[in-house]
């Protein structure tokens, strides 16, 4: 199943044993994000022409910078120069706009569940990078942390990431099991990023997974006589 904790406990409520029910109810989830959809007139006009030679770009300035934006949502604070990772797939892709238009999206971290617009901050963001790039908007769809999870439940208050990925949380997602995408019910496996090795390593979830489940079935196949 492709599902966070939270779903996993609606899905299969008791049928699940007591003390791993106990444990997904544990399961910490973490900061959303506020994420924003382009259509554009133009390629986006970097400072820099390099990065039009990149598909993901992200925006962050010093180190210094980067630390105090990611510091802030975890404190429940929005920053005023939010570290942005944005794409631009139709530099690389052109199908996937009309001839001669182009489409970006960008997204930032926010508190958990957050409800606050970060539009105006993540433009500044972009146009401190590329000036002008307000000038290419055609336009723009938004969704703040809250709409993020009305959008797909398995985003918890907006977290993309299927949970807290530190080290208390990280090898033992979504319970401490040998087999991390088992579950008590024999033949239940997990494949989401609540399991190891978490999001941003797009596939690998769900590849495990597929491994493990691959091995339960052979184990308790018979041969045939």
């Amino acid at each position: 199943m492709d599902v966070t904790p939270r779903q996993l406990l609606r899905i299969a409520g008791d049928t699940l044993p007591s003390r791993y029910r106990h444990q997904l109810e544990s399961y910490r989830y973490g900061p959303g994000v506020f994420k924003i959809d382009y259509a554009l007139s133009a390629p986006i006009p970097w400072r820099n022409p390099a990065i039009q030679r990149a598909a993901t770009v992200h925006l962050g300035g010093t180190l210094e910078e980067i630390a105090r934006s990611e510091r802030a949502m975890w404190q429940g604070e929005h920053s005023p120069h939010p570290y942005t990772l944005l794409v631009q797939p139709t530099l690389f892709d052109p199908s996937r706009a009309p001839a001669g238009k182009h489409i970006a999206w960008a997204y930032c971290h926010v508190p958990h569940d957050s409800t606050v617009d970060m539009t105006t901050v993540i433009e500044q963001q972009i146009e401190r990078f590329a000036p002008g790039f307000r000038e290419c908007v055609l336009a723009r769809r938004t969704h703040t942390a809250h709409a993020m999870e009305q959008y797909n439940p398995n985003y918890v208050g907006g977290d993309i990431n299927g949970g807290v990925q530190d080290l208390a949380q990280l090898f033992t997602r979504p319970a401490p099991r040998i087999i991390p995408y088992s579950t008590p019910l024999d033949n239940l496996f997990l494949c989401s990023s609540s399991t190891p090795p978490g999001g941003g390593v797009h596939g690998m979830c769900g590849y495990y997974a597929a491994l493990a489940a691959q091995v339960h079935v052979n184990r308790d196949r018979v041969p045939d006589s």
